[in-house]
């Protein structure tokens, strides 16, 4: 069974502060909407997605997303992060009750389709979660067919998911583990190779989806 996943963001001007200083302040929200624009295109291009859904703060703001073939929708005015995404949870299972769900961070430019595809498979259904390269935070979080996400996203977010009973994915993965919130991050999506979007505004070599 394919999934959906649910993609939360900011505004592209409030966004990824602790990246400030890496382009020139007027590019800043360029940058954030880069690096959401290639994790949204291989994630759209990967086997075993089915639907992506944008739970943006401002979708005005990231309309260019569109031509991607995600849906946008405004989130909710109070709640963060978490409420995002259960918002966004709870406009999938309108359509798919039974269906699986996750959650995908909009920091991976260096996401490769396979990475994606091979965490699905490794999942079979269950929930389950992606660790970030530290161990400490999560770059996707999957539910069990027709049983809630429960994210606990947050300083700390691979041990409350594992605490949860969500099971920690084995699979190497690299690129799905690189999320960006610093510069030293920002060099390691580099030297992995980043997308076409990103690639372009920083003049790194870009990777094939």
């Amino acid at each position: 069974m394919d999934v959906d996943l649910i993609v939360p963001m900011k505004r592209p001007t409030q966004g990824k502060s602790r990246l400030r200083g890496a382009v020139v302040p007027e590019r800043h929200p360029e940058l954030v909407l880069a690096l959401a624009y290639d994790t949204l295109a291989a994630a759209t291009s990967a086997d075993g997605v089915r639907r992506v859904l944008v739970v943006a703060a401002d979708p005005a703001s990231v309309a260019d997303l569109v031509e991607l073939g995600v849906e946008i929708v405004a989130e909710p005015s109070r709640g963060g992060l978490n409420a995002a995404l259960l918002y966004g949870e709870e406009l999938l299972r309108r359509d798919t009750p039974s269906g699986l769900v996750g959650a995908l961070q909009a920091d991976l430019p260096a996401l490769r389709t396979e990475d994606l595809t091979a965490a699905l498979a490794e999942a079979a259904g269950g929930r389950a979660f992606v660790a970030d390269r530290q161990g400490t935070g999560t770059t996707l979080l999957l539910a069990a067919a027709g049983l809630p996400l429960a994210p606990r996203f947050g300083e700390g977010s691979a041990r409350a998911h594992t605490a949860s009973g969500a099971t920690p994915l084995t699979i190497a993965a690299e690129s799905l583990r690189a999320d960006v919130d610093t510069a030293d991050d920002l060099a390691h999506v580099r030297a992995l190779g980043v997308g076409k979007r990103t690639s372009t505004l920083l003049g790194t070599p870009c990777v094939a989806m």
